[in-house]
């Protein structure tokens, strides 16, 4: 009877007693590290190609402006080319890069004052930039320009044409019936040595050249051209040569308005 009642007792417990705990399911391992990979070429401050080629953009860092753009390009090349890292994808095309000494890559670089965060609000990254800016570290430490400066005024040589180079005076010395006597007088104003010339003007009352000394002249109708002669062919820079002359005139005497000179058009005195 003990025998029988110990067998029902055993047979009660296992089926309509309380249950036996379950066995425990040992918990989940840790979730793998990222994997590692090493940098392979930096593109700019905050864009790298990793060893498999793939070429991503480190997320949560504003592009520097231009004037700091060598320092941070230099910084991050420093910090993470050859560089073993850990990588983790946060958006299609930009990676989390995890330094070997797990150091997150844009905290470091925030935290230098090499590159600001973008997209942030709050937390380590907004406070990393916030103590740079105030000790003034990296791009901090200089005044970029805001804007595009405005294109330098063009030069004085594009905007104004060149001075002439020479000037001429033309003056009537003495006038009698149907006749006078003019000199003119040339000025090199050129800057350079003139050698060998040729003067010419036009007159508008029918004037005719008669005679000149100093230099020889042809006219044909209303125009005028006078050539050097051999003792008076150089004319030093502000030098000055003086021809003198005869001419015929019938009415008016008016003096020419306009002179070139090896066919550069002079200054009227």
């Amino acid at each position: 009877m003990v025998l029988l009642a110990l067998f029902v007792t055993a047979c009660t417990a296992e089926q309509g007693g309380t249950p036996s705990p379950a066995p425990r399911v040992s918990s989940s391992s840790p979730s793998e590290a990222e994997p590692s990979t090493k940098v392979r070429a930096v593109i700019d401050g905050r864009t790298v190609e990793l060893a498999d080629g793939t070429r991503a953009r480190i997320s949560l860092l504003a592009e520097p402006p231009s004037c700091a753009a060598a320092a941070a390009l230099d910084f991050t090349t420093k910090t993470l080319l050859d560089k073993e890292v850990r990588v983790s994808s946060i958006t299609p095309g930009e990676v989390s890069l995890i330094l070997s000494d797990g150091t997150d890559f844009a905290l470091l670089a925030v935290r230098s004052g090499m590159l600001r965060t973008t997209g942030v609000d709050g937390g380590p990254l907004t406070e990393a930039e916030s103590q740079a800016s105030q000790a003034k570290l990296g791009l901090w430490a200089q005044e970029c320009p805001t804007s595009t400066p405005a294109p330098a005024p063009p030069s004085p040589s594009s905007t104004a044409p060149p001075a002439p180079p020479c000037v001429v005076v033309y003056r009537v010395n003495s006038e009698w019936p149907g006749a006078f006597q003019g000199e003119v007088t040339v000025r090199n104003a050129s800057g350079e040595l003139i050698n060998g010339w040729t003067l010419r003007w036009r007159y508008a009352d029918g004037q005719t050249v008669t005679q000149m000394w100093n230099a020889a002249v042809s006219q044909s109708g209303a125009d005028v051209t006078v050539t050097n002669a051999g003792y008076t062919a150089l004319i030093v820079p502000d030098g000055s040569v003086s021809l003198g002359f005869n001419a015929s005139v019938s009415g008016a005497n008016s003096v020419p308005d306009s002179f070139t000179l090896n066919g550069a058009a002079c200054t009227v005195g």
